[in-house]
């Protein structure tokens, strides 16, 4: 195609070789221009779509052939071509600062690596800083008088001396109620600032400032000389810090400890379903909480499962064909063949869809055999093996300590002779994918070394474990996403509903308020229980 056009262009080019001269100057001044463009804007990068060629105007690399007239002196005459994308050249200048789409990807997870461990680490930065503030400021108190006038303070006598062994148990006591309530790595990055924490944080810092305003101004610019009334005032400090921490611990942990909601959650996509009972928390503490007995109680998520059900209906709908009676072309005397077909095939799909629940049935009924199948080799072959190992335990007490096997060489022995059964099992139930070989030899090992039974092994095999048996690459789910009308940081109440989104699925959340229990008591009068049996005298023998 290309000889051809190249072919077709010279020789328009001997035909009309007039006209190219007329137009020659000004092509070379357009190119000119388009050079200097490109100089000026080395930076960014420049896609210019030339005119398709066609056989009167061949374009080689955007540019005429030598003698030709430009493409747009013509272009109101000829018609563009239709397959113009397939026929562009782009020109493209060079960038200094070009990267590629991988780098670019790398980049943003990088700023949001950095942004999302900026935020976990921020609480626990401003706790600490809160943390030195309240406790470094009693002492301070104390050490500016005697470091900016000492000659005019008065003698500390023993009721003030008492004061600095209590001041100083307190601050040791707060110390250590800070550390244990505050300074905690957070377990989760939440969406929004806890109000309580906020409050508490903004009391604390107001508490302080408060006491250093009235330090400032009745003892630093007057210097006082009651030394004891100072310490008496940094005491009165700490007392106050103190009842704040105190305070903290009732809204952050004591609050939330009764029961007072019972909260429904249902996963999307298999629909299992659990019930639990907490307590007056916000709409994102609660996600927190529900998430945390997600890990701990719903099975592993497992999408092999679901692709059963989903070919069966995509299987059941292959089978309905709908057919177009009034369809254009079709002749009168077709029509109503056509007709009795169509009804013919609905009424075919009709008895099929009443006969899926039976292949439902049997489909079920073989997939239990199978299982069942699997699950007695898989039993057999391990109770085998551990066997095997009791009796070679046995020859090894008798044997000399060279000869001795370590229990993970024992592991990796025996593992062959259960290894097709139970990958058959795992590949028949679907799980396959949540066990390694590695894991399934490590926990092999550590049923041999802690002398467990053939049962306690194949416990973790038979039955899918909560999500938290798993390792994290297994899960599926380490970001999730908080959907909700009402406001993350308001109280949760009763007709609370919210979703919680991750990649795969989604758990759906509904709150209900524990009803009020009324509980009444009955009196029941010991003596009412009371009864008495009359014998007769002469009772045959």
């Amino acid at each position: 195609m290309d000889t051809e056009s190249t072919h077709s262009g010279y020789s328009y080019h001997s035909s009309r070789s007039g006209r190219s001269n007329r137009h020659g100057d000004r092509s070379r001044e357009r190119h000119k221009a388009s050079s200097k463009d490109s100089v000026r804007s080395e930076r960014s990068v420049i896609i210019n779509p030339p005119d398709s060629p066609t056989q009167e105007s061949p374009i080689h690399n955007g540019e005429p052939l030598p003698g030709e007239p430009s493409p747009g002196a013509e272009h109101g005459d000829e018609a563009q071509d239709d397959n113009w994308g397939e026929t562009t050249t782009a020109v493209t200048g060079t960038s200094e600062l070009s990267i590629s789409q991988e780098e670019v990807v790398g980049l943003g997870k990088e700023i949001q690596d950095r942004t999302q461990g900026f935020r976990r680490y921020l609480p626990l930065a401003v706790g600490s800083c809160i943390g030195l503030l309240v406790v470094a400021t009693p002492l301070v108190f104390l050490l500016l008088p005697a470091v900016m006038w000492p000659e005019r303070l008065q003698t500390c006598g023993a009721a003030c001396e008492g004061l600095f062994l209590s001041i100083s148990f307190k601050l040791l006591i707060l110390l250590v109620a800070i550390w244990a309530l505050f300074l905690r790595q957070g377990r989760a990055s939440l969406p929004r600032v806890c109000v309580y924490r906020a409050f508490l944080t903004t009391l604390t810092l107001l508490l302080t400032m408060s006491y250093w305003l009235f330090y400032g101004v009745r003892i630093l610019d007057a210097q006082d000389e009651d030394y004891h009334g100072i310490v008496q005032f940094a005491v009165s400090l700490v007392d106050s810090q103190l009842f704040v921490h105190y305070l903290a611990v009732v809204l952050l942990e004591l609050r939330q400890l009764q029961p007072c909601y019972s909260v429904c959650v249902i996963r999307s996509t298999d629909g299992e379903t659990r019930h639990y009972n907490i307590g007056q928390l916000s709409v994102q503490k609660a996600a927190l909480s529900i998430l945390e007995f997600y890990y701990r109680d719903f099975p592993l998520h497992n999408p092999a499962l679901l692709s059963a059900s989903k070919h069966r209906a995509a299987k059941h709908l292959a089978g309905l064909k709908v057919y177009n009676v009034d369809a254009p072309g079709s002749t009168a005397g077709a029509q109503p063949s056509n007709g009795n077909q169509s009804r013919a095939m609905v009424t075919a799909a009709g008895k099929r869809k009443d006969s899926a629940h039976n292949e439902l049935y049997y489909e079920e009924a073989d997939y239990e055999r199978r299982v069942r199948k699997r699950r007695a080799r898989l039993v057999v072959a391990v109770e085998e093996a551990f066997t095997h190992v009791r009796r070679m335990k046995k020859e090894d007490e008798r044997a000399s300590p060279s000869d001795i096997m370590d229990v993970r060489e024992a592991a990796l022995a025996i593992f062959p002779s259960m290894a097709r059964a139970l990958q058959k099992y795992l590949r028949t139930t679907r799980r396959q994918h949540c066990h390694s070989m590695e894991s399934i030899q490590k926990h092999l090992a550590f049923c041999l070394i802690n002398n467990m039974s053939p049962k306690a092994f194949l416990e973790a095999y038979l039955a899918p474990g909560p999500t938290l048996q798993y390792g994290p690459e297994r899960w599926m789910a380490d970001q999730w996403t908080l959907v909700s009308e009402a406001s993350v940081t308001s109280g949760i109440k009763d007709g609370t509903e919210f979703l919680l989104k991750c990649l795969d699925f989604s758990l759906a959340v509904t709150i209900k308020g524990i009803p009020f229990i009324r509980l009444t008591e009955e009196y029941v009068d010991p003596k009412s229980h009371k009864f008495i049996l009359l014998l007769q005298s002469e009772t045959s023998v």
